[in-house]
C-alpha cells in the first residue's frame, strides 16, 4: 500500500513536523497501526479511511505517535489533507471523524490550509513541584488544558528562555497528561510571529515535537486574551521549526499553515 511523509507547517521539504500518511480502505486491527506508526517512528503517522456518503464526515481518521494512539493531532490532519487534495481524492472542504470529534481541513488557492479543530480550554493551576527543575527555567504561569490536548501550558520569561530549555525528559514525565507547551510572547513581533512555542511529549514517546498543530489550540485562546487579537501567528522553535496561523473562533479554533510531500512510497508488510 503507499505511504507518504509530509512536513508539515512549512512550505519547504526537511522543515516543519514530519508525519506518515496512509490512505486505507478500512483500519486494520490496532497492533498493525501501531507496528507501522512504531516502523515510521515520526512524532504520529495518520491513518485515513472513506467513510460512506451522506454521513457526518467524508473520512475517519486516527492519529498513532510511536508508542501510543492519542486524541488530536493537528499536523498529522494537516499532512492527511494535503494528500487527499494533492492526489484529488478529496476538493475543497474535507471532514474527519476523529476521537476529539468532528474536524475540517479547507485547502486554499494559494496552496494552504485552513484546519477547524475544538478550542482547549484553560484552567490555571499552581506549578507543580519540580516543573521549573525539570524544564531548567523559571516559570511565570502555568495552565491546565482540556482531556484532547492533556498538555500543561507554561509560560516563561521571554523568548530567550523558550529558545534555551534543555529539559529533563524523564522528570517531564511525571508532570502532565500527554505533555508541557513552553511558551513566551516574540521577542520582536515584526519578524513575522506573536509567540513562540515549545512542546515536550516524552510520555506519549516524543521528546520533542517540531511543530504541535493540536498544542496550538491552547496557545490561541491563551495569546489573543493578552494580546487583544484573534488572529495570531505563532513559531514553534524547534530545531525544525514552522509557522502556525491561528485564528480564535469562541469554543473552535482555526490552524492554517503549509505542507509538502518528501517521501512516496510503498509500505510491503
Amino acid at each position: 500500500m503507499r505511504i507518504r511523509i509530509v512536513d508539515a507547517f512549512t512550505d519547504r521539504p526537511f522543515a516543519g513536523n514530519p508525519a506518515g500518511v496512509l490512505l486505507l480502505d478500512a483500519f486494520p486491527d490496532d497492533a498493525w497501526l501501531q507496528n507501522v506508526a512504531r516502523e515510521v517512528n515520526h512524532a504520529e503517522t495518520a491513518f485515513a479511511h472513506p467513510l460512506p456518503a451522506g454521513g457526518e464526515a467524508d473520512w475517519a481518521l486516527r492519529w498513532f505517535t510511536p508508542a501510543t494512539e492519542v486524541d488530536m493531532c493537528g499536523h498529522a490532519t494537516l499532512a492527511t489533507a494535503h494528500v487527499l487534495h494533492t492526489t484529488g481524492a478529496a476538493t475543497g472542504t474535507v471532514r474527519f471523524a476523529a476521537r476529539c470529534g468532528i474536524l475540517t481541513a479547507t485547502a486554499h488557492e494559494d496552496g494552504t490550509t485552513t484546519l477547524d479543530f475544538p478550542t482547549s480550554s484553560l484552567t490555571p493551576v499552581e506549578a507543580p513541584a519540580g516543573i521549573a527543575e525539570a524544564l531548567g527555567a523559571g516559570i511565570v504561569s502555568v495552565h491546565d488544558t482540556s482531556d484532547h490536548i492533556g498538555d500543561l501550558l507554561v509560560e516563561l520569561a521571554d523568548e530567550k528562555a523558550v529558545r534555551a530549555l534543555t529539559p529533563d525528559f524523564p522528570a517531564l514525565v511525571a508532570h502532565s497528561r500527554r505533555g508541557i507547551i513552553a511558551t513566551a510572547a516574540a521577542e520582536d513581533p515584526s519578524l513575522g510571529y506573536d509567540f513562540v512555542s515549545r512542546g515536550f511529549f516524552p510520555r506519549v514517546g516524543i521528546d520533542e515535537d517540531p511543530v504541535t498543530g493540536s498544542a496550538h489550540t491552547a496557545l490561541a485562546p491563551f495569546w489573543s486574551a493578552r494580546l487583544g487579537r484573534d488572529e495570531l501567528t505563532g513559531l514553534q522553535a524547534s530545531a525544525r521549526s514552522g509557522l502556525v496561523t491561528t485564528r480564535l473562533r469562541g469554543d473552535r479554533t482555526l490552524l492554517t499553515g503549509s505542507a509538502v510531500t518528501v517521501i512516496d512510497g510503498e509500505l510491503l508488510a
